[in-house]
């Protein structure tokens, strides 16, 4: 059994009605065939089409016939199919036997046993093992950069993807502030002077401002699991609307949220954060909380892409794996329904910790580049979960498999070590992704060519201050450890003259007593 549409009423009375029609495209019928075409296939036989109140209750329904079976080799045209939908992750599915509903269930106690063997079969890239030079490709060229062209990111702001424009704003961007806007995304996207970029802020919260690293707190909302139980899609738009308006309040543009992972297990550590355990009821939610937040401005980080349906061990090499049926038909729906509501790319996307099979899913390009950009037509930014030196987060690795920033501050090891014409070919991809991302957002809404927002100029004002502060501060522990150790010396030097006199004046004492009673001349 499937859920494939729902509705709610409004607010009905005693004894009142109200008639809802829910419709689905027969497209959504169909599922991924991953061992024989490698497609969506509708295939041909009767559907039960039922209505019911709740999961269990059948209220009515009604049979479908497919009178032949359809392959969707060509892509599904409603669902907006860019590329069409083909294996891409056979990686991902390992030497396991997956539990099956065929024949109720029959290979249950084959795929609940233990495995024969606990013995990785690959290779994990972690901790220092990832060259990005193996990777380059000799016949990169050097991109143009540093360039005078006079333009800045504003005049693109509206522009389509394509524009050619494009091309001439980023051969100003110069390798160092490529690197730094990639490296230091953590709560800010840095500004970019050579392309009259500002400074943006970001923060977390999937319910409501609650930044300790901006020092920003607001209205506690409800958790998105709460929100789902409302089945009320309205309810979710306006909800983060709203939301939306207090992040303006503090001139923050990006949100790490809506969180839509599935609740794979009850003890998902983050199940709180996430919709439901339903692909549909998830994909329909987000897709409502996206456009509320896209609508009040802001640009959204829809997480954690992709399968990070587990909170232990998630930043620690954990390999999951899974089919293409599962994934495509279950994980991936929410961010697919997601980017396709949103076709001009105004929100990103945060990747996730997890590896996918042995592949990290921040550096994973058949997830990154193919699927999300490929076939989903995903033109906005994605950037890393918190780059916190786990050993196996490597920014050159992310950039080129396509994430775009990291999640990173100063003191972690988020910075671009590889400069080859290879990786600031990809380094100046991600640059063109965030800008378009940053620039058609609510930052640029009020914005001024050549200028520096007021309320900018405050955030600058307080980080000055406050590094002023550190800086005062660090000179004043300074001078205090000076003078204590200044102290410390000087009460040290006492004590020696002090015990060096005792000294003297014991030896002294010593002598005087030798003489009277021991001494020769005494005894004269």
């Amino acid at each position: 059994m499937n859920l494939v549409a729902f509705d709610k009423t409004g607010l009905l009375e005693p004894g009142e009605s109200e008639a809802l029609t829910l419709t689905f495209h027969v497209e959504n019928m169909a599922s991924y065939d991953t061992y024989n075409t490698g497609h969506y296939v509708l295939e041909e036989g009767d559907y039960v089409i039922s209505l019911r109140s709740d999961s269990h209750t059948v209220l009515d329904s009604k049979e479908y016939q497919v009178t032949e079976t359809v392959v969707y080799e060509d892509g599904q045209t409603h669902n907006g199919d860019l590329m069409v939908a083909e294996n891409r992750f056979g990686f991902v599915e390992g030497e396991i036997t997956y539990l099956s509903r065929r024949d109720g269930f029959a290979n249950y106690e084959q795929a609940t046993a233990a495995p024969d063997s606990y013995e990785l079969n690959g290779t994990v890239l972690g901790n220092g093992t990832y060259d990005p030079t193996v990777y380059n490709n000799a016949d990169d060229v050097m991109p143009v950069t540093g360039a005078d062209n006079g333009m800045e990111l504003f005049d693109l702001r509206g522009a389509e993807y394509d524009d050619p424009r494009w091309e001439t704003l980023l051969d100003q961007v110069t390798v160092d502030e490529m690197v730094n806007l990639i490296a230091f995304g953590g709560h800010q996207n840095a500004a970019v002077n050579s392309a009259g970029k500002i400074r943006i802020l970001d923060t977390d919260g999937p319910a409501g401002v609650n930044s300790s690293t901006l020092g920003v707190f607001g209205t506690g909302f409800c958790s998105e699991v709460i929100l789902a139980q409302t089945w009320n899609e309205d309810l979710a738009v306006e909800y983060a609307r709203i939301m939306g308006e207090e992040f303006a309040d503090f001139h923050i543009t990006g949100w790490y949220a809506p969180s839509m992972n599935i609740h794979r297990s009850a003890f998902g550590g983050r199940d709180f954060e996430y919709y439901s355990e339903d692909s549909v009821l998830s994909a329909r939610m987000a897709v409502a909380e996206v456009s509320g937040a896209v609508e009040s401005g802001m640009y959204p980080y829809i997480k954690h892409f992709a399968l990070n349906e587990q909170e232990i061990n998630r930043n620690a090499l954990l390999c999951t794996w899974s089919t293409e049926q599962a994934m495509r038909e279950i994980y991936f729906k929410p961010f697919e329904e997601a980017i396709k509501s949103n076709p001009d790319g105004k929100l990103a996307v945060m990747s996730s910790y997890n590896f996918l099979g042995t592949e990290w899913a921040g550096g994973c390009s058949e997830l990154l580049q193919e699927v999300l950009r490929g076939e989903w037509g995903f033109k906005g930014m994605v950037i890393s979960d918190y780059f916190g030196n786990y050993g196996y987060m490597d920014a050159d690795r992310a950039v080129r498999g396509g994430t775009d920033m990291m999640l990173g501050t100063a003191g972690n090891e988020a910075i671009m070590t590889d400069l080859s014409a290879t990786s600031v070919n990809a380094m100046r991809q991600a640059t063109k992704n965030i800008f378009y991302t940053t620039v058609n957002s609510s930052a640029y809404e009020n914005y001024v060519p050549g200028t520096t927002p007021g309320w900018l100029k405050v955030v600058y004002g307080v980080d000055a201050a406050i590094a002023a502060l550190l800086v005062l501060g660090e000179i004043l522990v300074i001078r205090s450890y000076l003078k204590k150790k200044k102290a410390v010396i000087a009460e040290t030097a006492r004590t020696l003259i002090k015990n060096e006199s005792g000294r003297e004046g014991g030896a002294a004492e010593r002598k005087d007593s030798l003489g009277d009673a021991g001494h020769p001349a005494s005894r004269n």
